[in-house]
């Protein structure tokens, strides 16, 4: 009987080690300074991790002028974005969600991201182009863009309008 329990204790722990091991801590928080709204002067770009499990959490991303002043705004939440993925990747366990989140937050402002400037002279619009005088604003002021994704099928470019003093989306594709 004293062997029972000491089997049934030690298992207990064995599983208890086993559980805390496989545990993945979220990332909270992701910064960048960019030039955006100006062309000298840098924005700050944030990108934030909301939440404490898969099911609740949201992705806020935020990008704050050089005044100080928030200048744009996109909450994500987790449970969109890993439905998108799901199809393709291995998310069935908690931590595995949580892993990819990270991911996704770390490869949020890789250098490919940012795009200077964010139209140049010679790309024309196309039907992904939903505002065709913002994309030869851009043309003109040569400011830079910056994109994102919200899936595995869906990217967003931004760029800050000088004229309507607020940031827009100038292309949206697949």
């Amino acid at each position: 009987m004293k062997y029972a329990h000491f089997l049934l204790l030690s298992l207990i722990s064995i599983f208890t080690a086993c559980q805390s091991n496989n545990k993945v801590e979220a990332i909270t928080e992701k910064t960048k300074l960019y030039a955006f709204s100006d062309s000298i002067q840098t924005d700050t770009f944030k990108i934030n991790l909301i939440g404490s499990k898969s099911d609740d959490m949201s992705l806020v991303f935020t990008i704050i002028n050089f005044d100080g002043v928030q200048i744009f705004k996109e909450e994500v939440k987790a449970t969109q974005l890993l439905k998108s993925y799901l199809a393709s990747e291995d998310l069935k366990k908690e931590s595995d969600k949580i892993r990819f989140l990270n991911e996704q937050l770390t490869v949020f402002f890789d250098e490919e991201h940012f795009l200077e400037p964010a139209v140049t002279t010679d790309q024309e619009p196309d039907s992904n182009t939903p505002d065709k005088a913002f994309y030869d604003e851009l043309k003109e002021t040569r400011l830079n863009g910056f994109y994102y994704s919200l899936g595995k099928d869906k990217s967003i470019y931004i760029a800050w309008s000088t004229k309507e003093k607020k940031v827009k989306i100038y292309y949206q594709c697949c």
